[in-house]
């Protein structure tokens, strides 16, 4: 288990670490603050690189140094923890933060997942000494760690960012394309790559963004983060106001041409007092206003007929990056593939994704209960729909605008930042409040704009019910309005991290998602059954780890305890304890039938050496090994008690010699049947 020590930050201090036992040829990694900044590292010389501290005029003023150490840290281990603490140290918000964003990257490495479970418990530590003040569930689903410029970063965001970060050094005039699907890091990476630019001391730099909701929710990250400020993130209409050595500009899909905009004046009106025509677009503003221009770029996320083309981002001769590895989606590359073919009438379509909740609805009152139960469990649940219903709330307080069946429910209150609005639960967003946003899970109302015609098994779309008149107004080519739709709905299908789930109005398309995901009926979860299990606030509650099993424990007279490890059992994450040993263990025998361990059964147990009265213990009695409930002291004995139908079993006295080897935690009910 990690520890914490804690010394004075001062030469009295270093000496005692010099002493600790951790003082040097160990890894660990260390926390220097003084209440209100802080540093965070890891080395193998604690000792020597708390002198080198002391000598840094940035760290003088810091006077307390915490050193985290276990004894069973490697490098990696550290370098994993170093990050982890970065990341979320920097979005607790706490402290101001000393580190640099130098790009830390992930790596893998053995025994990786029980050293994150570790990780939370020494959060909790941190907690507890009032270094960090936030859990972590609370972190996850905030914006400034989700767009944190000290995120982690994956090797083609790292690759990419190294690439452009010499590139700019140049300072030649060039414009750059970063190709990214959802969940690719996008944003992530515009907001290291501006940071990265900071630190090095550009000054003209800015982030453009078109989407006003999330600019908004972008300055509120910025203003949280040490060297940046809210004015660097700005909208397209903005960067005319000064000339600027580089802009990266998220979402380039989103920027504006002349056509189907709400405000032609002001738009006409830039475009000549820059010399343009009225051809003139939001792209050609941003490529006359600086020297160099990153632009990241999604095709499929293009939902209006104002928004970018790729043919027009393609004039500026850019160099072209991608960026492939899926961070949002849990089902990963997988389920964004099996999206986008589902969506584009392939009929080469697999499911084969995993780790993912993805369900289809015939009962949309069931759906939107189950998304709020969501909510209830992980937080940032919410239901979204195509622009199928009219807006009428807005100027008929009180009156529903979707209503389907029984059930009614209301467009998004607030244009800006709806996701984290107090009542976004029981509204539903649209296209237009959600797109660049990450949910943990995603309702979606697929509309009566999109249908399936099941003699031509094609989608198809019905242009009178969609009802978004700056996405359909002007646009004559059916298929250029079917791609506008297919891409909303593809925008709309990615924003859960953990989970998806459909309703969807046409019953023919529903019947043909079912088909193709191989769904016959709408599963229902049993949040009731589920509930206490599901709530976690591990990251990695929803993969499966590899438990060993290693032999068979009777439940009747002790047998030969088997050592070797049989096999390997997949156990959901959830289950695990975070800085715990499992195993599993194969029950023989009725002795303990009446608390639910039978003949066969595979008990989950975790290692541990001591119990409490009433524990079902498994004991080494000798080479043998047994399950029992460990009883209260009588005569300074502890007897291993049966619970057993079968009135043959008798208490176990143990021997000298004889010892606990863990507790059972659960009977894994069903794992011979999957």
């Amino acid at each position: 288990m990690s520890d914490i020590a804690t010394f004075s930050f001062n030469a009295t201090g270093v000496e005692k670490i010099r002493n600790y036992k951790y003082g040097s040829d160990w890894p660990v990694v260390y926390l220097i603050e003084n209440g209100k900044e802080l540093y965070v590292g890891e080395t193998i010389r604690a000792y020597g690189r708390t002198k080198q501290h002391l000598e840094n005029e940035a760290r003088k003023h810091l006077k307390m140094i915490h050193v985290i150490s276990d004894d069973e840290f490697n490098k990696s281990a550290t370098l994993d923890t170093e990050s982890s603490l970065i990341e979320y140290l920097v979005a607790d918000g706490k402290y101001i933060l000393q580190n640099g964003n130098g790009g830390l990257q992930n790596h893998d490495y053995f025994d990786r997942e029980r050293y994150r479970g570790k990780f939370e418990l020494l959060w909790k530590k941190l907690q507890d000494l009032n270094i960090a003040s936030k859990d972590l569930l609370q972190i996850r689903n905030s914006d400034i760690f989700k767009y944190s410029p000290y995120k982690t970063l994956t090797d083609d965001q790292y690759l990419i960012a190294s690439k452009l970060l010499e590139q700019f050094k140049e300072n030649k005039i060039q414009t750059y394309i970063i190709h990214g699907g959802p969940g690719t890091g996008k944003t992530i990476l515009a907001t290291f790559l501006i940071k990265q630019l900071i630190e090095a001391g550009k000054k003209d730099v800015a982030l453009v963004i078109a989407m006003v909701s999330l600019r908004k929710t972008l300055k509120k990250v910025f203003r949280d983060i040490p060297g940046l400020s809210p004015n660097m993130v700005i909208g397209p209409n903005e960067v005319v106001n000064q000339k600027y050595d580089i802009l990266i500009v998220d979402e380039t899909h989103r920027l504006h041409q002349r056509r189907n905009i709400p405000n032609y004046g002001t738009f006409d009106k830039t475009n000549r007092a820059l010399g343009l025509g009225n051809e003139g677009t939001e792209l050609d503003w941003v490529l006359k206003s600086a020297n160099q221009v990153v632009l990241f770029y999604d095709e499929k996320q293009s939902v209006r007929p104002s928004d970018i083309s790729i043919n027009k981002v393609l004039e500026s001769k850019p160099i072209s990056f991608e960026l492939k590895t899926q961070m949002r989606v849990k089902g990963g590359e997988k389920y964004l593939e099996f999206i986008d073919k589902l969506l584009e009438n392939d009929g080469n379509i697999k499911a084969n994704f995993s780790d993912y909740d993805f369900k289809i609805c015939d009962d949309l009152a069931e759906m939107v209960s189950d998304i709020k139960k969501q909510d209830k469990i992980h937080s940032l649940s919410r239901l979204v729909a195509g622009y199928a219903w009219k807006w009428i709330s807005r100027t008929n307080n009180g009156m529903p605008d979707i209503v389907i069946g029984d059930v009614k429910l209301f467009w998004n209150s607030k244009i800006h930042d709806w996701v984290n609005s107090s009542n976004a639960i029981n509204e539903v967003g649209c296209i237009h409040t959600i797109q660049g946003y990450d949910l943990n899970y995603a309702g979606v109302i697929i509309g009566p704009e999109m249908l399936y015609d099941p003699i031509t098994k094609k989608i198809i779309v019905d242009k009178s019910k969609y009802l978004d008149s700056n996405g359909h107004n002007g646009v004559n080519d059916p298929e250029e309005l079917k791609r506008y739709i297919v891409n909303i709905y593809k925008t709309l299908l990615t924003r859960g991290i953990l989970g998806t789930y459909i309703y969807i109005v046409d019953e023919n398309l529903r019947n043909y998602f079912k088909e193709k995901f191989g769904q016959e009926t709408s599963k229902k979860m049993d949040f009731k059954e589920n509930y206490n299990e599901r709530k976690i606030v591990s990251p990695f509650t929803m993969e499966m780890i590899r438990v060993p099993l290693v032999g068979s424990a009777p439940c009747g007279n002790p047998l030969l305890g088997e050592e070797n490890i049989e096999e390997y059992i997949e156990v959901e994450k959830s289950k695990i304890k975070p800085g715990y040993n499992y195993f599993i263990l194969r029950a023989t025998g009725d002795s303990m039938n009446l608390v639910g361990i039978n003949d066969g059964d595979l008990v989950l147990c975790r290692q541990q050496l001591k119990a409490d009265t009433g524990n079902r213990v498994v004991a080494l009695l000798g080479d043998n090994v047994t399950i029992k409930e460990y009883g209260p002291r009588e005569d300074g004995v502890r007897l291993l008690l049966p619970k057993s139908s079968n009135k043959d079993h008798m208490p176990i006295t143990p021997g000298e010699g004889d010892s606990v080897q863990g507790i059972v935690q659960e009977v894994l009910k069903g794992v011979d049947e999957e």
